[in-house]
């Protein structure tokens, strides 16, 4: 079973960057697609991006072109590069893969002032 922990969550203002990042234990990830989802106040968990095993991303309208998800499989580390913050991208942050979700982790908590 694979565990995930999120880091690098923080407050910042508009504008700003934040690159977060997510440690796996457990089993390899290397042969499964994974992806970071968001979930804010009131809201249901979103997909936000997603990385398959060779490298292919996919990401939400709301932050194409802002977003960047990459990963290191010899660390077994997924990482989320988010600039051009913007307020409505407040939210909790998770990683899990992208099909046959897991277990969540605690999630990193993003907070993007105006």
């Amino acid at each position: 079973q694979v565990r995930f922990v999120e880091s690098g969550g923080g407050l910042v203002q508009a504008g700003e960057s934040l690159r977060l990042s997510c440690a796996t234990s457990g089993s390899s990830l290397n042969a499964y697609a994974v992806a970071w989802y968001r979930q804010a106040p009131g809201s249901q968990r979103e997909l936000v991006a997603s990385i398959t095993s060779s490298g292919s991303t996919n990401y939400a309208d709301s932050v194409k072109g802002r977003f960047a998800i990459s990963r290191d499989n010899g660390k077994k580390t997924v990482y989320l590069q988010m600039n051009t913050l913007k307020p409505e991208d407040t939210a909790v942050y998770f990683c899990n893969f992208r099909w046959s979700i897991g277990s969540w982790g605690q999630g990193t908590q993003v907070t993007v002032s105006s």
